[in-house]
């Protein structure tokens, strides 16, 4: 009998302390107003007006090392009618090659590009963690941004590995792709939300997008849980190249000593799709 009451007690003080958890996490909100790294203190937003999206605040800093750099920001308008292309980069960052960010980039007529990168906002004095990533540690954030920033810094201040795959898709869906992640950018500037290392990632966002165009078009897959292997599943889906095998693809894709050639040309991004 006395080790049924220790039981039930023990029961009793579990159960508590669930709901004293339950009750704290849900009381956990995501807020826009916190002191942010320099980095990700400016929010994206974008008017779409008929044909014409009008973007806010596109990141453009000047780098000297990934500690190092110049502010910057500009505004530009941009004709939906002329986009032509999308790109899916991937950035493995670790030694297990599960670990990767992914992100999008745009492409329109007369060689403009314009590239959006799902990330964690960080507060001052934060780094990146999967397991706080669970804990709403992080709020999420669209960070919208020249090439000559959010590429370059990957692969020529960090010196990750970055690969630049065209899309294969139409340039309508690509067009579709495009206004829904502004959309997305905007709505987050209103209502933030928590990031999560599981359900609301870079990758977890891509395939919403994808699939809210073409339904089903990406399965639920391992890979896009570890994004590391994110690319050889758009590779098996046919979303990417597929004229050579994966490895030739991966090879031919990765950009990283045309990023340290052409680093200070005015035509980087074109520059760095060249054939090697």
């Amino acid at each position: 009998m006395l080790l049924i009451k220790i039981r039930r007690k023990k029961l009793a003080i579990f159960l508590a302390f669930c709901v004293v958890f339950f009750l704290i996490w849900i009381s956990i909100k995501p807020s826009n107003n916190h002191d942010w790294t320099t980095d990700q203190a400016v929010l994206p937003y974008a008017e779409i007006e008929g044909n014409r999206a009008h973007i806010h605040n596109i990141r453009n800093f000047t780098y000297r090392s990934t500690e190092d750099y110049t502010p910057g920001y500009y505004d530009k308008t941009f004709d939906l009618d002329k986009i032509q292309k999308a790109y899916y980069i991937v950035e493995p960052f670790s030694d297990w090659e599960g670990s990767a960010h992914t992100f999008v980039s745009f492409e329109f007529e007369g060689h403009q590009f314009v590239a959006i990168s799902i990330e964690i906002r960080k507060e001052k004095g934060e780094s990146f963690s999967a397991w706080k990533g669970l804990l709403k540690q992080y709020e999420l954030m669209y960070v919208i941004a020249d090439e000559r920033d959010v590429v370059k810094l990957r692969s020529n201040y960090r010196k990750d590995q970055v690969f630049v795959y065209p899309i294969k898709t139409t340039p309508q869906h690509v067009r579709q792709m495009f206004v829904e992640m502004l959309e997305r950018a905007d709505k987050l500037k209103e209502t933030p939300e928590f990031y999560n290392t599981v359900t609301n990632t870079c990758t977890t966002n891509l395939v919403y997008h994808v699939n809210a165009i073409i339904p089903d078009r990406i399965p639920l897959s391992y890979k896009v849980l570890f994004p590391g292997y994110s690319d050889k599943l758009a590779y098996d889906l046919g979303l990417i190249d597929t004229n050579r095998s994966f490895e030739k693809t991966r090879e031919r894709y990765n950009i990283n000593e045309r990023a340290e050639q052409y680093a200070d040309s005015s035509n980087f991004s074109v520059k760095i799709r060249e054939e090697k």
